[in-house]
């Protein structure tokens, strides 16, 4: 059975940053893409950055793009999300997501497994 434990979520000001961790088990991680997708209250889940089985290819959403760096370590069943220059757009709960394939996706569909997800506070 997958399962997919995220933690370093927090409340952070402004401009700050945060590192977000994926553990991962009861899979063979290096046959898995992964994913990071958030909620806000109110709203649908959405896509904010994923990472080929590999780790040589990576997919960011536009809000996101060159703030955030999603990595993996496959030694370690491990996949991160360093989240940089936050906004207060960004308060959320960022889930983690498996999907037995080696190339990217950012549809919700296509990941199978799914954490429970840890909460991003961003005050302004």
């Amino acid at each position: 059975q997958v399962q997919l434990v995220e933690s370093g979520g927090g409340l952070v000001q402004a401009g700050g940053s945060l590192r977000l961790s994926c553990a991962a088990s009861g899979l063979t991680f290096g046959n898995y893409a992964m994913g990071w997708f958030r909620q806000q209250p109110g709203k649908e889940r959405e896509f904010v950055a994923a990472i080929s089985w590999s780790g040589s290819s990576t997919y960011y959403a536009a809000s996101v793009k060159g703030r955030f760096t999603i990595s993996r370590d496959n030694a370690k069943n491990m996949v991160y999300l360093q989240m940089n220059s936050l906004k207060p757009e960004d308060t959320a709960v960022y889930v983690c997501a498996a999907r037995f394939a080696s190339n990217l996706s950012n549809k919700e569909a296509d990941f199978r497994s799914w954490g429970q997800g840890t909460q991003v506070t961003v005050s302004s």
